[in-house]
């Protein structure tokens, strides 16, 4: 049902904007950027002078697959942000094409949500070339170091969206683990399974 649902709409699909650059790859120093907060404050990456890393998602309202894996990425801040790996939620859509994702519609999302993260809105779609992002949910684990954002991992959250009892391979989970503990990260890279950038 929910193939179906997501066919109809247009939303399953699978080719990038023609805008969405190849972006990061693992190993690039990710830029930092401001982008403006649900609560209307600016936020940047600078601004968390304790964090070892962060785990930046590209998100939005409307996408099926970014609300099916919603829960899991809330669990990902309250598991991480403790020790220095916070979530940075990135809504990268147009709202002219996807409505569902305007500002308001954010703001009343992260508080019916609870949101324990900022949930930003890239207005320009300035930062989602950089990194490349192609689906939603899309993630970026980066390492903070003495030379800048490192980029560790890149992809999807796991591999089973539809049921999060049924998930085998926890791509972040292991990523963040293995950064925190100074291991070598074994999948550096998965496909983000989700819907395409508006």
């Amino acid at each position: 049902m929910l193939l179906v649902l997501m066919t109809v709409s247009g939303l399953f699909a699978f080719s990038p904007p023609d805008h969405i650059t190849e972006g990061y790859s693992i190993g690039d120093l990710a830029a930092d950027f401001t982008l403006k907060n649900v609560d209307g404050e600016m936020i940047s990456l600078s601004d968390y002078s304790k964090a070892k890393g962060f785990l930046v998602v590209f998100t939005c309202n409307s996408c099926p697959y970014a609300n099916a894996y919603e829960e899991r990425i809330i669990a990902l801040d309250k598991k991480y942000k403790d020790f220095g790996v916070p979530v940075i939620a990135i809504n990268p859509n147009n709202p002219k094409y996807r409505p569902e994702d305007s500002f308001e519609n954010m703001q009343k999302r992260a508080q019916d949500k609870s949101y324990t993260f900022p949930y930003l809105m890239d207005e320009k779609q300035e930062v989602v070339p950089l990194y490349g992002a192609k689906r939603t949910p899309h993630c970026f684990l980066l390492e903070k170091t003495n030379s800048g954002n490192v980029v560790r991992y890149i992809g999807a959250i796991d591999d089973n969206y539809q049921d999060a009892l049924e998930v085998e391979a926890r791509y972040v989970e292991d990523a963040i683990d293995a950064m925190l503990e100074g291991r070598k990260i074994q999948i550096e890279i998965t496909k983000a399974i989700g819907c395409s950038i508006k």
